[in-house]
Parts: C-alpha cells; sequence; structure tokens
C-alpha cells in the first residue's frame, strides 16, 4: 500500500475499531462461502452422466445361459448391470463368443468394416 492510502492506525477504506473489521471479516467470510458454493455448483457436471455407446451386461441366471452380452448404450434391454466398454472392447467380446443382444444387434454395427 501506499503510504497516502494509511494513517497511523491502519488502512484508510477500513473501519478504525476492533467490533466493526470483526463485523466485516464475518460479512466476507460469508460472502466467500456463497461464492465457493456459486462456484461448485456451476463446476459439476450438467446433466445426467453421457450414456456409454457400448457397454456389457449380465443376461439371465448364468444357468444354461451366456453370463454376459454385449449391448448397444441405449439399449432398452440392457438390465441395471451395464459396464461401459469401447467399441474395441465389445468387438473383441463378441470374436470372443460373447452373445450380442437380440434387441439391439450391436453385432450388425461393430462388425461392419
Amino acid at each position: 500500500m501506499s503510504p497516502a492510502s494509511e494513517n497511523q492506525a491502519g488502512p484508510v477504506d477500513l473501519p478504525p475499531d476492533l467490533e466493526r473489521l470483526r463485523t466485516l471479516e464475518t460479512w466476507l467470510v460469508l460472502s466467500l462461502a456463497r461464492v465457493r458454493e456459486q462456484i461448485a455448483v456451476l463446476e459439476r457436471p450438467a446433466g445426467p452422466a453421457r450414456t456409454p455407446d457400448w457397454g456389457v451386461a449380465d443376461a439371465g441366471t448364468g444357468v444354461g445361459t451366456p453370463a454376459a452380452e454385449v449391448h448397444r448404450g441405449d439399449c432398452w434391454a440392457q438390465g441395471r448391470t451395464l459396464r461401459p466398454v469401447s467399441a474395441e472392447r465389445a468387438r473383441a467380446e463378441l470374436a470372443g463368443g460373447m452373445r450380442a443382444c437380440a434387441v439391439c444387434r450391436p453385432d450388425t454395427v461393430l462388425r461392419r468394416p
């Protein structure tokens, strides 16, 4: 600070007594908390998480049927256990013998050249 902006007790733009300084401090702390809360709100991702393009989901009980199958991410028959995978991983799973969903037919898209 420049010498012109200070007097013997401190900066000229602040109150000279402790009571008003404490009041100002409380207001600034509360204001800073509100600003930080708003920053946190704006930094959160907007909307729901993005739907994956491909996924692997458990199919049935695993007794007499394959334990998992490949789905498109937006398939209504995927169930609750869809694990997102890349297109390359989905292709590899299909090539390895994992069943493709009969509803969304990911194999028709993934096996295209």
